[in-house]
């Protein structure tokens, strides 16, 4: 009779490289859930208003791109089991909001941007470091991020041309599900992060945003 073996930390680091190349590199991930844009229609984009799509878009799979590995840091030294499985669940809806934004930037015939693997290491090591100081704070991370997330997303709804139905419905799914990720966490005993923090994080998340408009 075989039996599983235990995975040894050189196993999850080979676990999570594997992860950061797929995520960050490839359009390898799948959604396990329809796209809510499957069936609507939207109307024909002129050259500048694509652009300008597919730049959001393109911020919005970045966006994806660092909550996975968000999540996936914090999850690696989360010392509650229920604290870890809470953001391994989050990053599982989360990776179908990555395919889903991937999908849509294919329909647009444009690419994610070329400084993914560079979200992805700096949000890993900014995961891990917000795990360090534990669950409460860990889970309060998970709440700042979620709410500046539904801010930008917010942000590109306004912008988005009124015939897009397509962008529109992916993003306005995904603005309700970070918004119950957030309470979620909250209700899980998330701590509120020093105010030094949030500020932080909005300025990191303003260069990415920059970054991935263009590149």
């Amino acid at each position: 009779m075989s039996t599983l073996r235990k995975l040894s930390s050189l196993d999850r680091l080979i676990a999570d490289l594997d992860h950061a190349l797929l995520t960050s590199t490839t359009d390898a991930t799948l959604p396990a859930r329809p796209n809510p844009a499957a069936d609507a229609q939207s109307a024909a984009l002129d050259p500048t208003q694509r652009r300008h799509v597919a730049g959001l878009m393109r911020i919005n799979h970045a966006g994806e791109v660092c909550a996975q590995a968000l999540y996936l840091g914090q999850a690696r030294v989360a010392r509650d089991e229920a604290t870890r499985q809470h953001l391994l669940h989050a990053a599982q809806e989360e990776a179908d909001h990555l395919a889903w934004c991937g999908q849509r930037l294919r329909e647009l015939n444009d690419r994610a941007s070329l400084l993914n693997p560079l979200w992805y290491a700096g949000s890993y090591a900014i995961g891990m470091a917000a795990g360090l100081a534990g669950d409460g704070y860990n889970l309060g991370f998970v709440v700042e991020t979620e709410r500046q997330v539904e801010s930008h997303l917010a942000e590109h709804l306004r912008q988005m041309p009124e015939g897009d139905h397509r962008s529109r419905q992916i993003l306005q799914r995904m603005q309700a599900e970070e918004a119950e990720h957030a309470q979620a966490a909250l209700d899980a005993g998330a701590r509120e992060l020093p105010a030094p923090v949030p500020r932080l994080m909005r300025a990191v998340s303003h260069l990415m945003k920059l970054g991935a408009y263009r590149l």
